[in-house]
């Protein structure tokens, strides 16, 4: 399972951990994904969404 949003395309983003030393070491930072059944065509399906999708109302729940 990749960490993308299925909406938006939302991915990791990659950067430095500094440790006191200023020695750097690469982490990534993952988007909050949420798994949502919601209706992709008329059809209820699973899928995962970040939750800035989520809250723009960009999703349409199934109920």
């Amino acid at each position: 399972m990749s960490k993308v949003c299925e909406i938006c395309g939302k991915g990791p983003l990659f950067g430095n951990n500094i440790s006191h030393s200023h020695k750097a070491t690469r982490r990534r930072w993952n988007p909050n994904l949420q798994k949502v059944r919601a209706n992709v065509d008329g059809v209820k399906k699973k899928i995962n969404v970040c939750s800035s999708c989520l809250k723009a109302g960009k999703v349409i729940k199934a109920t």
